[in-house]
């Protein structure tokens, strides 16, 4: 994973063959609002000129005739596909950033309707191929599993975009929708969504957000990450799965990580909200030890020092008052083993007492 900025091509307009024929725009069925008035974007004809295209501050030749308006100050008109925690916070945070969010596509009635709460002024439709007659860059948030039943139903236009918001998979599932001319790629955000709307949108701002896909792509993808206030880094192909397993050590495995250490401060008479407040200044001290010094570096307690004695009186507590918690425990502590193997700071014998004290509990 790298930081973009360097040097890929910037903006979008990329020749991709489309074996599905012609690309004249359909009937965008589904709609909650009257048809558009003549400023709707129109179908692009063959024959048209080649010319210049411009994206917020980039300008790119396209080989194709361009169908929609840009929004305002050179920015993309954008549509989301999804209108829960994720699409939601998307939408109002794209918004808030000056580009023009114009329409959402939703099944859920409620949610739809919550979305033009929050982002006034947009189309509201039922499936989502009806937003493709409105935008440039359309954003698929739906859960993984949803991603390609849904691109299955959807057909770009010459220069248009799409892009999903997953974690795991790569833009290729996003193949069936390309027409020529049109761009795919991945756009997440390294951020723990929640049904709270604001705090979510604010968790956008410092995040990391991970771009793959058409090289193209790359830079307008990486000038909306900074107009939301976020950091852009660009993924290696292949490297999804990887990247999104961290991100759920670094999310949901610390979560699971908090629960034990909560189980077990429980049995020294705190409440949840007490060993948050005890334990949790020590994750920040130890995150904050491994940005200075380095991951191998920061690493404290019993078996950094040999303390196999320790280790044995921590597994006989944890099976007697929060069993559940062992098989964590001794995860984590293997993998602390090998951290202090690879400093060499111990001794053959005293990293067999520890490896031996690590054999789990009868």
């Amino acid at each position: 994973m790298k930081l973009w900025r360097d040097g890929a091509s910037r903006g979008m307009g990329r020749d991709t063959d489309w074996d599905r024929g012609e690309h004249s725009r359909r009937p965008s069925g589904g709609s909650e609002n009257p048809p558009a008035g003549p400023g709707t974007p129109r179908s692009s004809q063959p024959g048209h000129d080649v010319g210049r295209h411009r994206h917020g501050d980039l300008i790119h030749a396209h080989p194709e005739p361009h169908p929609h308006q840009h929004g305002g100050q050179g920015a993309p008109s954008v549509g989301i596909v999804g209108a829960g925690a994720v699409g939601t916070a998307l939408g109002v945070a794209i918004d808030r950033a000056g580009w023009p969010v114009v329409a959402v596509a939703s099944r859920d009635a409620g949610r739809r309707e919550r979305f033009r709460g929050l982002v006034p002024g947009v189309r509201a439709f039922v499936e989502p191929a009806g937003i493709l007659d409105e935008v440039e860059l359309a954003i698929l948030a739906v859960p993984d599993d949803a991603i390609p039943s849904v691109v299955e139903s959807m057909r770009l236009y010459s220069g248009q975009a799409l892009v999903h918001t997953s974690g795991l998979l790569g833009a290729e599932v996003l193949q069936p929708a390309l027409a020529a001319g049109s761009q795919i790629g991945a756009f997440h955000p390294l951020v723990s969504f929640t049904s709270d709307v604001e705090r979510s949108v604010e968790a956008i701002k410092g995040a990391t957000i991970a771009l793959e896909g058409d090289d193209r792509l790359m830079g307008l993808l990486a000038d909306l990450a900074e107009a939301l206030g976020a950091v852009p880094v660009r993924l290696p192909r292949g490297s999804k799965p990887a990247y999104h397993a961290a991100a759920m050590l670094a999310s949901g495995g610390l979560v699971a990580l908090l629960d034990a250490i909560v189980s077990l401060g429980a049995a020294a008479g705190m409440d949840e909200r007490g060993s948050l407040a005890v334990y949790g200044r020590l994750v920040e001290q130890t995150l904050a030890n491994a940005r200075a010094i380095g991951v191998n570096a920061a690493l404290t307690g019993p078996i950094a020092r040999g303390d196999a004695g320790t280790v044995g009186a921590h597994l006989a507590a944890l099976e007697r008052l929060a069993p559940n918690a062992v098989e964590l425990y001794l995860a984590a502590a293997r993998r602390e083993l090998r951290l202090a193997e690879d400093r060499r700071t111990l001794s053959p014998a005293q990293l067999e007492r520890v490896r031996a004290a690590l054999a789990k509990p009868a």
